[in-house]
């Protein structure tokens, strides 16, 4: 019988389970599946989240007071000394060559952690303190008495992302052992010239250098590399989409004239800015076409996008097609119901409303409606996208706040109106200024225009941040303007009545407090989400006509409400809210005659949170602020991973890595117009790494 120990070990792929990796172990192998890390591959792809420089290892005997220095030792004795106001934790150390004492300042419940008998390996600035060796807060960690990494050498040390089952020393010791053999199993899917022409290292050397860099350069070198790969995939799934969209699909090309262009401007009461008029025109350029238009427009609050899309819907009907248009919420969808319906007062347009509350005969009425055609221009929320909706001849799909909806909803809606021969135009708008470098990444696949300016007659906003114990004299300031012939929101986090809100203000709590207090004998409303339609609608007129002088709401209030006389706006736990957010609020006062405040109350209970209001109060530019929300805040939390594409970088950084999006994006351009699909046979690794990474989040599975 062979003697097991003496069979070659087995042939490797990246696919292969770690337990059949030599220098693993099967415990450890164990032990890494709880982090996921299943397989060779996983193995080398869980990249260090950061390095740290380790100095050569010395016996305590040849260590140099004054110098920052590395030994292993261990521990012999600890204690906890619990003196205010340095508390602080102690441990001796033994090497056999000599002692080393350790105090930790503030970190006595490093007592539950370390003990006599552990080895400890420790760096940092060795000091003489009443003639004995003190490292004084050292970086530590537990190691083996034997066996684990121990070079003796300086180094560039890899950190892992670890757990309390899995120690960062652990994964380094298995991908030490695996890394050898994993190397000439990478394939890179770019070609050397190409990698030489952009100064990129080739894949498998840039996993080897930041698992084992030699100096930072090397690390900087492979986390270029992997971050350009992060966004090359990206870039090239987002032009993959638009050549498919633009090559494989036809829309229907909507007619336009002189007298149509007149017809539709006699409907707006006012002239367009000259920003209005750029986008507009990009806009019929591509409804005109029957490339299937697929553009977002982005404007700051109040920067008159609505204008523009009505003009496209309009110019729909006018060809004798529908339009249609999603908003995010109830309440916007009923205002843009209504700002339209009066907009087309005594015209032959016929509108519709189509909401998820709406009772079940008005909307199986609505749904029989829009089918048979005898509906022009339809507004809804994301009843839209039901598989019950179905037109009869949908040209033009306008999406109103672009960023709560993500990739596949815009596909959804788009299909509705496919009739086989053609599928209809998209016309994306967002009044969340979105930077450029974001833009690219987010709504790559769409064309961007931009409306700068305001319309005239629009003032700037002073915007002011208070502490919580200015309350008081906020709500008097506020009872003064409203008593001089203004109105007021107050905007809260919460509706209330819920659990775990604990001491933030909500909807009902403020308006009791309000009506009890500071604004005593004024008529005040409650405006939220819960509320029905018609309630909401009977809310919203009492305070356009002026019948209520205070509205108390929560974020429904964010876009689309529109009431010239409201001039003061109260933010409370403004720190709550992200700053795209707040400045959409702001945005509904600054909408007549009179000069407008926001006051923003806050606490700032971190430095982020003041960073994010005192940046509010400096500036009125929303692209601006985006910038800087986006700086602080970083994509993933301004608009969620859910579509950004964030989720899937893990090495690149939108926001430094500007540079390197900008050359993927030009290499991903050029690449998909020398093969649009990707099926050239030198690509097929390429091809099946994008589709990987991005080929769900596009709808690019039947590419090809």
């Amino acid at each position: 019988m062979p003697d097991p120990a003496s069979d070659p070990a087995p042939s490797l792929n990246l696919l292969s389970p770690l337990t059949q990796a030599r220098g693993v172990g099967l415990r450890r192998a164990e032990m890494l599946a709880t982090l996921g890390i299943t397989s060779v591959g996983r193995l080398i792809a869980h990249l260090p989240m950061r390095h740290e420089r380790h100095e050569e290892e010395r016996p305590i005997a040849e260590l140099t007071p004054g110098q920052i220095v590395s030994t292993r030792a261990e521990v012999t004795a600890t204690r906890v000394i619990d003196r205010r106001p340095r508390p602080r934790f102690e441990a001796v150390l033994h090497d056999g060559t000599g002692r080393l004492d350790v105090v930790w300042f503030n970190q006595t419940f490093l007592a539950q952690r370390i003990h006599p008998g552990h080895h400890l390996r420790v760096q940092g600035t060795l000091r003489r303190v009443a003639n004995k060796l003190q490292l004084a807060n050292p970086r530590w960690e537990i190691v083996p008495e034997a066996g684990g990494p121990a070079p003796r050498e300086a180094r560039l040390r890899p950190v892992y992302p670890a757990s309390e089952q899995v120690r960062s020393w652990e994964i380094e010791a298995a991908v030490r052992a695996v890394l050898p053999v994993a190397m000439p199993l990478i394939e890179d899917h770019l070609s050397e010239p190409f990698r030489r022409e952009r100064s990129l290292p080739a894949l498998a050397e840039a996993y080897r250098m930041l698992h084992e860099p030699r100096d930072d350069d090397e690390v900087r070198a492979a986390r270029r590399r992997l971050a350009y790969d992060e966004l090359l995939f990206m870039q090239l799934a987002v032009f993959m989409k638009r050549r498919q969209l633009r090559s494989e699909s036809r829309a229907p090309a909507l007619a336009w004239t002189e007298a149509i262009d007149r017809h539709i401007r006699q409907r707006f009461p006012f002239t367009l800015t000259p920003g209005q008029e750029e986008a507009l025109g990009e806009v019929v350029r591509d409804l005109t076409s029957e490339t299937p238009a697929n553009r977002l427009i982005q404007g700051d609050v109040g920067s008159g996008k609505t204008v523009i899309a009505l003009y496209a819907m309009l110019l729909a009907v006018a060809s004798g097609r529908q339009a249609a248009l999603m908003a995010p919420t109830e309440l916007l969808a009923e205002q843009h119901h209504g700002l339209i319906t009066a907009s087309l007062e005594g015209s032959r347009v016929r509108v519709g409303l189509l909401t998820g509350s709406m009772p079940r005969a008005e909307r199986e009425r609505t749904l029989a409606r829009i089918a048979a055609g005898e509906v022009d221009l339809v507004v809804g929320t994301h009843a839209l996208l039901t598989e019950a909706v179905r037109f009869r001849s949908l040209a033009l799909a306008v999406i109103d706040e672009q960023h709560r909806f993500g990739v596949h909803q815009r596909a959804t809606l788009r299909e509705k109106g496919a009739d086989g021969d053609t599928t209809p135009h998209v016309l994306v708008m967002t009044a969340t200024p979105i930077p450029r470098t974001l833009a690219i990444t987010l709504f790559g696949d769409l064309d961007v225009s931009t409306i700068r300016g305001l319309p005239p007659g629009r003032r700037p906003v002073t915007t002011r941040v208070v502490a919580p114990d200015k309350r008081r004299e906020v709500y008097e300031f506020v009872r003064r303007r409203i008593e001089g012939g203004g109105q007021a929101y107050v905007v809260v986090p919460t509706i209330g009545d819920e659990p775990g809100e604990g001491e933030i203000a909500d909807v009902r709590g403020v308006l009791r407090e309000l009506e009890a207090g500071p604004l005593a004998g004024l008529r005040l409303a409650a405006l939220h989400g819960r509320l029905k339609g018609s309630t909401r609608d009977h809310v919203m007129a009492r305070f356009r006509a002026g019948l209520v002088h205070a509205l108390v709401a929560t974020t429904v209030i964010e876009v689309g409400v529109d009431v010239p006389n409201a001039s003061v706006m109260v933010v409370e736990h403004a720190d709550r809210f992200g700053l795209a957010q707040l400045h959409q609020l702001r945005g509904r006062v600054g909408r007549g005659s009179r000069r407008s405040v926001c006051i923003l109350i806050a606490e700032g209970s971190t430095p982020e949170s003041q960073q994010r209001l005192r940046v509010l109060a400096e500036t009125n530019d929303g692209f601006v602020l985006a910038e800087r929300d986006l700086e602080i805040r970083g994509p993933g939390e301004v608009f969620g991973a859910r579509q950004s594409g964030a989720a899937a970088l893990r090495v690149a950084d939108l926001m430094r890595d500007r540079d390197l999006l900008t050359l993927a994006r030009r290499d991903a351009r050029d690449w998909i117009e020398r093969s649009p699909r990707l099926d050239r046979m030198d690509e097929a690794l390429l091809r099946r790494r994008v589709l990987k990474a991005h080929g769900a989040e596009f709808g690019l599975g039947d590419v090809g």
